[in-house]
């Protein structure tokens, strides 16, 4: 016989036709209402900018008189804000362990969507971490996505290629994974990577486009107008600035901008620094050992053991900004822009975790801990 009747398992999923195809309307709509939302809010700040300056007379004369009231009403304008932000935060609900009665499948390409990866890729703190996981997929797991993942994938590529073109930072960066991607496509072989032919056809015009855009950037040098310039600060402030570097390959294209910088990158103190930023004392103290007993009391050649170090521990890696997961909801999320967690919403949970310490129940997922939430 067959089952007539409605599903109790499931509601099933209502999808939307878009210009790029099927999408699941929930996560559509989540979408854009959190870029709405973005976009409102920037609106209405701007506006409140405008009718502050316009009105400054007016209200520096109601501050004297009325400013515990003008405090309370900034609070809870504030308030109000945060409380709209947070019920629109882009966050991804996920399984970390299926039971008999719970069995789980975490999609990657709605994970993408849920936690606005493509407009995280304009954000300078999340521009690394979001590359980094580009780099990881491209890499090593491309021919192994599904066709919605693949298409999730290399729209975040062309809008890393479009916030390079205009911040003309990271460009190298770009260029390292568009050389993957053409390997990629040259080492195609039957079977491989997943996908139909229309779909590949969709997949090489993004291609294209996002080649076009590398193509076409050139790094424009500051105006006449624009002063101080690099090259005319004093030595202590450049000194400062590539200090600052937690890559040798900028210090090494450092050295070649100008002979000030080539002299300075040339100091054992930047190298230290670096090989302090990313080793521990034993790590360093260990490859210290193995020089000669000759040369170990006086000089330490820091750029020679910084590549030793390099070669035998890795580099250190670090982002400004990194997925969390909540040990309370099992959900991802951005840490500046929180979620909606069940602990804030539920006072017994909260009972339960007063003698808790609230930093640990928020863990940053590195890049390559997060790809191992999904069947890739």
């Amino acid at each position: 016989m067959p089952f007539i009747s409605k599903d109790w398992r499931s509601p099933g999923e209502e999808w939307v036709k878009t210009e790029e195809g099927w999408e699941k309307k929930k996560i559509l709509e989540c979408g854009r209402r959190f870029a709405s939302l973005q976009q409102e809010n920037l609106d209405a700040r701007r506006q409140k900018c405008i009718a502050e300056v316009n009105s400054r007379r007016s209200w520096e004369k109601r501050f004297s008189t009325s400013m515990h009231l003008t405090v309370k009403e900034r609070r809870k304008d504030m308030e109000e804000d945060e409380k709209r932000i947070r019920a629109l935060q882009p966050h991804c609900h996920i399984t970390i362990k299926c039971t008999k009665e719970i069995a789980g499948f975490n999609g990657l390409s709605d994970a993408f969507k849920r936690l606005d990866f493509r407009s995280a890729v304009h954000d300078v703190r999340r521009f690394n971490y979001i590359c980094k996981l580009l780099d990881l997929l491209i890499s090593h797991k491309l021919t192994t996505l599904s066709g919605c993942a693949q298409k999730v994938l290399f729209n975040m590529l062309e809008e890393v290629a479009y916030q390079v073109s205009a911040s003309q930072q990271n460009i190298h960066l770009l260029n390292k994974l568009l050389r993957q991607v053409q390997m990629m496509i040259d080492c195609a072989c039957w079977g491989r990577p997943l996908g139909s032919s229309q779909l590949w056809e969709n997949h090489l015009a993004t291609i294209n486009r996002i080649l076009a855009i590398a193509n076409r950037i050139q790094i424009r040098e500051p105006g006449e107008e624009v002063f101080p310039k690099l090259e005319n600060m004093p030595e202590e402030c450049v000194r400062e600035v590539l200090l600052r570097l937690a890559d040798h390959k900028d210090l090494e294209a450092s050295a070649q901008a100008c002979a000030v910088m080539s002299r300075l990158c040339d100091e054992q103190r930047i190298w230290r620094e670096l090989c302090r930023f990313h080793f521990t004392p034993h790590q360093i103290a260990a490859v210290l050992s193995q020089q000669p007993a000759a040369n170990r009391p006086h000089i330490t050649d820091w750029q020679l053991a910084y590549h030793k170090l390099r070669k035998s521990f890795g580099l250190r890696e670090e982002y400004a900004e990194m997925i969390q997961l909540c040990r309370n909801c099992r959900c991802l999320f951005w840490k500046s822009i929180g979620h909606p967690c069940i602990a804030d919403s539920d006072p017994e949970f909260q009972g339960k975790l007063e003698d808790v310490d609230k930093n640990s129940l928020h863990v940053p997922i590195p890049p390559q801990a997060f790809l191992k939430f999904f069947s890739l």
